[in-house]
């Protein structure tokens, strides 16, 4: 059994599809947690019109304040009664054979010992697979090893509750935005791997106004803390030109964030010629950026 998590906010039209999905899997070994974030169209009557039609599967519906999908993917990890856990957006649906797929990869690595929980990838309405796929049926490897496994794009990842529930989403004050990275970088620094597969499990839709799409400079500036985090985290665990690009990010960042040189460097804890460098390579790339992206218009 699985839990399936859809936090949500303000997608009442897309639910359905989600939904309907569930329903038309092959098989129904789990779960449907919704979590509504402070939702203000009609999200609770649907989901609840949902429950009211008696599905092969138990549906469960919570609100709460506006948060974040980082608070509402921790409010449905608590809730959840299964040993995984499986984050599905609201505007994502299932393929048919998914929820098999799911049962069959968590018990291929049940016993195993150093192990998350399992991924597929994610595809585009007409079949595309996003980013890349494992080249053989399977790639065991933490997070931090996708780039030279070549697993990159966004996945489908299946998570253990357990692993979840020790590594919540860290939350700030006033914030409602955290990279994902800060979970999945803490469970690999810690070295616990997941299984990835070459299978899709799902539809992945990138809407115009969706946290992805969405998230930029700005994000960063009004989330300030959480993106701190996530940058320290990300400097425990990488090296040389990545780990310089990022503290010149995080440079820039901070000084549209208000934080001098100074502080930047005290918040970060890193010293001056790191700083210098990190400032130099992230300016360096941006401009490469710029004049690629200038081009590619021209062309």
């Amino acid at each position: 059994m699985f839990t399936i998590v859809t936090p949500t906010y303000n997608r009442a039209l897309l639910l359905s599809r989600v939904y309907e999905s569930l329903c038309a899997q092959t098989t129904h070994p789990f779960e449907w947690v919704v979590v509504d974030d402070g939702s203000t169209d009609d999200t609770g009557r649907v989901v609840n019109s949902f429950i009211a039609a008696s599905p092969p599967f138990d549906v469960i519906y919570i609100r709460q304040e506006n948060g974040g999908k980082h608070r509402a993917v921790n409010t449905g990890v608590k809730l959840a009664r299964t040993e995984y856990v499986m984050i599905l957006d609201s505007d994502d649906y299932l393929l048919p054979q998914a929820a098999k797929q799911v049962e069959t990869w968590t018990q291929d690595i049940a016993g195993l010992p150093g192990f998350a929980g399992v991924a597929g990838t994610r595809c585009r309405a007409d079949g595309r697979v996003l980013g890349q796929a494992p080249r053989k049926a399977f790639v065991d490897a933490t997070n931090l090893e996708r780039d030279k496994k070549h697993l990159r794009g966004d996945k489908a990842e299946v998570y253990k509750t357990e692993m979840l529930r020790r590594y919540p989403f860290p939350a700030f004050a006033g914030e409602r935005f955290l990279r994902e990275e800060a979970v999945w970088d803490a469970m690999a620094r810690d070295g616990y791997r997941l299984r990835w597969y070459a299978l899709p499990l799902y539809v992945c839709s990138y809407r115009s106004d969706g946290l992805t799409k969405n998230t930029n400079v700005d994000t960063y500036v009004q989330n300030f803390q959480g993106y701190t985090y996530c940058t320290r985290l990300y400097l425990q665990t990488h090296r040389g030109l990545k780990r310089a690009y990022r503290i010149g990010q995080f440079a820039d960042i901070a000084l549209r964030a208000g934080k001098g040189r100074t502080e930047g460097q005290k918040i970060l804890d890193v010293s001056f010629p790191a700083w210098m460098v990190g400032r130099t390579v992230f300016g360096v790339k941006s401009g490469m950026d710029q004049i690629l992206g200038k081009r590619e218009r021209r062309e």
